[in-house]
């Protein structure tokens, strides 16, 4: 027999989206926040010399910068203020995590709640800042030595370091009002826009490829049906579970007694979602972003030259780091979101336990088992579905839009965003339910 949240979503239609006003709100100003970033990404940079620019990114579009691009929504390309994108702000999360689990105050501040949250994400928006700032610095210099500057000098850098972090700060800003009072992640739909805004030009130029005969009509089908499996491979681990039988034995309340009642723990195949993919790409486009524009005017023997020509696309380092990683991002996001302890000690309390396994340590070793197996899984899926098409289109020169990365944050966010939907829904349906159970019940 189905659940009543079942029947509710069977139930689901234009005329219920129609009623629910709050939901049509949140979509609305989530569309206005999205409209905002992408007025930004066309707001061009004091000080640059477009021209000189247009020859730069036309040389290195199939480099590093080419994916930076993509991540950036076209912001580099044009030298817009939003060139940095949301990445810093990713990076200094990264460290936070990274420090919350070391720092014994700071994981101390976490298990404060709301407030300590609320602390976190202040240092977490000061590292924002000063990550910007420092990567700001670098492609200031970076433009001043390709000749990109029209005025070299202190002012040119000042004026690019602030633009650039307060073109930040507003992305961030943007991203944190869309999960508050929007529908989604915001900081995810921000990435999800710039790829999908750059995918009708990734086409056409696939196309145009065809055309002129630099890749055949095999190859162009091949990349599509490529295309198509990978959604429905995506598709298919992130709805995927593992569940795990809770049996809850017969008690009695008062002079009543209550039979035993089961229930299913859901385990998701790939418990950290797209956050281990654009984790892994904010720490490697950033250093050799600011590379790639030093590298540009500093001859080559450089260092900087060096770094740009090993990390970029399809090279043998940057496909190792990128696997290497989004496996260590997996594993250590999953254990910030899903504690084994914690979820035993819940289950105990409530007298819940795993037929054949005793409550407490036990069932934390278990449930830690079948975590780590399927971690394993979920690691080595978000590996194959990111690299494998990186080292393809990277060999045939495809744009960045058809890569694995791209599809894997695609699908991930349009699927999150509509589940999101749908509890809204489903909640406004639940209110409609109560809102008439009071008046039948004022009549009567």
């Amino acid at each position: 027999m189905a659940s009543a949240a079942e029947q509710l979503a069977a139930n689901m239609s234009w005329s219920t989206f129609g009623k629910a006003k709050e939901l049509q709100q949140r979509i609305l100003f989530t569309l206005a926040l999205l409209i905002v970033y992408r007025l930004g990404t066309y707001i061009p940079m004091p000080g640059i010399d477009p021209e000189a620019l247009a020859r730069f990114i036309e040389q290195t579009q199939s480099g590093i910068l080419g994916v930076f691009n993509m991540f950036a929504g076209g912001a580099v390309e044009r030298m817009a203020i939003f060139a940095l994108g949301i990445m810093p702000y990713i990076s200094a999360a990264i460290i936070m995590q990274l420090m919350t689990s070391m720092v014994p105050s700071l994981e101390q501040l976490k298990k404060e709640g709301e407030q300590g949250r609320k602390k976190i994400n202040q240092y977490t928006r000061y590292g924002t800042v000063l990550l910007a700032a420092f990567q700001g610095y670098g492609i200031a210099i970076g433009l001043e030595s390709g000749g990109l500057a029209l005025e070299p000098g202190f002012f040119f850098r000042a004026s690019a370091v602030i633009t650039l972090v307060g073109g930040t700060v507003l992305l961030m800003w943007l991203g944190e009002q869309i999960t508050a009072r929007g529908v989604g992640n915001g900081i995810s739909l921000i990435i999800f826009v710039s790829i999908i805004a750059g995918l009708p030009a990734a086409l056409a130029q696939l196309f145009e490829q065809g055309r002129t005969g630099a890749l055949s009509a095999a190859v162009i089908i091949g990349i599509i049906l490529l295309a198509i499996a990978l959604i429905t491979f995506v598709v298919f681990i992130e709805r995927a579970q593992r569940r795990i039988l809770i049996q809850y034995p017969q008690r009695q309340v008062g002079m009543r007694v209550y039979q035993g009642d089961r229930s299913h723990l859901p385990m998701k195949v790939n418990t950290a979602g797209v956050i281990p993919a654009i984790f892994a790409s904010s720490l490697l486009l950033m250093p050799a972003t600011v590379a790639g524009f030093a590298a540009a005017g500093g001859g080559e023997g450089g260092f900087l030259s060096a770094m740009a020509a090993y990390l970029g696309r399809g090279q043998p380092l940057f496909l190792l780091l990128f696997a290497g990683l989004i496996i260590f991002f997996c594993f250590f996001y999953t254990a910030i979101v899903f504690n084994p302890e914690d979820v035993a000690d819940n289950l105990k309390k409530h007298g819940g336990f795993v037929p054949g396994i005793r409550p407490g340590k036990r069932t934390a070793e278990y449930l830690d088992y079948v975590l780590t197996r399927l971690t394993v899984i979920g690691a080595a899926y978000l590996a194959f579905v990111c690299v494998l098409p990186e080292i393809l289109t990277g060999n045939l020169s495809i744009p960045y839009y058809l890569g694995g990365t791209s599809i894997l944050i695609i699908v991930s966010v349009t699927m999150d965003t509509i589940s999101q939907v749908q509890s809204h829904l489903l909640a406004h349906q639940y209110e409609g339910l109560i809102q008439k159970s009071k008046l039948r019940g004022r009549k009567r």
